[in-house]
């Protein structure tokens, strides 16, 4: 079974929202429903949807020219449900203190938030069948 995920982005200046280019938490919220879709699609052949977190924490500030890589995995498969847990660490970072363009990678990649959730496929739209069914 396939059931990891991971996307990598840049947060730009667009996505931040808050002074000091502080970039707004509901932003690793997306790229986690950004990686859960891939898990669906990977795992059921259908984008499914995401029903609910039941844990977010929010644990370092996030600056518009920080990569950002986001992670998933399902723990748990039921009828229509899939449990997810998800983890968004920075790994690398701008450094305007230095010049305009100046970044750098960070030597140990910092966890910015940790989340899980549900997602469902209903049972019509779940294509890929499993050695357990």
């Amino acid at each position: 079974m396939a059931n990891k995920a991971m996307i990598r982005v840049r947060m730009s200046s667009k996505d931040a929202h808050y002074g000091g280019n502080l970039v707004d938490g509901a932003k690793m919220l997306e790229l986690f429903g950004d990686v859960a879709t891939e898990l669906l699609i990977i795992y059921d052949g259908d984008e499914g949807l995401f029903r609910a977190y039941d844990s977010v924490e929010f644990l370092a500030p996030v600056r518009s020219g920080d990569f950002i890589e986001a992670t998933g995995k399902i723990v748990s498969v039921g009828n229509t449900s899939r449990r997810m847990v998800f983890e968004a660490r920075k790994v690398a970072v701008s450094r305007p203190d230095i010049s305009e363009s100046a970044a750098e990678e960070l030597e140990k990649p910092v966890v910015v938030c940790r989340a899980s959730g549900t997602c469902v496929t209903l049972k019509e739209c779940q294509r890929i069948k499993h050695q357990s069914e």
